[in-house]
């Protein structure tokens, strides 16, 4: 009888001792599961940012271009004004995005590199050129972009 109850225990003990380890291997596995799914998920978030990212940044120095072209083109005329104003308008909406999308020091290049395009765009130029007054903030802005995206 005793050899039956012990038999019986070494069962019991050998079901508990394997459920328990299934149970461990299932957990384990689950956890690697969703460790592997949040990066992933998280590499998605970073490439859809990095796209946005990039799309902002290609709009702005293109809409940019558009502001140097339109103050080169400086005429006192209505069109040329209304003109002025509609890319001023969009690059000032382009700087806000980037200040959302970036970080400060990206933001300040921005930002510069928009009031030096308003100042050429606005007020006429004493002694240089469009072109020399720009250069400085638009390499600047350049330059931390590409950082930006490293």
């Amino acid at each position: 009888m005793q050899v039956q109850m012990w038999a019986s225990v070494a069962s019991l003990i050998g079901v508990g001792l394997g459920g328990g380890l299934s149970y461990l291997a299932q957990l384990t596995t689950q956890r690697q599961v969703l460790r592997s799914e949040n990066r992933r998920q998280a590499g998605e978030l970073a490439e859809a940012r990095r796209a946005e990212q990039l799309t902002l940044l290609r709009t702005f120095v293109e809409t940019a271009q558009r502001a140097e072209r339109t103050a080169e083109d400086r005429a006192a005329t209505a069109a040329w004004k209304a003109v002025a104003k509609d890319v001023m308008d969009d690059l000032w909406i382009h700087e806000r995005m980037v200040h959302m999308l970036f970080g400060p020091q990206l933001h300040e290049r921005a930002r510069t590199y928009v009031e030096a395009l308003n100042d050429v765009m606005w007020q006429e130029p004493v002694d240089d050129t469009v072109w020399d007054r720009l250069r400085a903030p638009k390499v600047a802005f350049l330059d931390a972009a590409h950082s930006a995206l490293r």
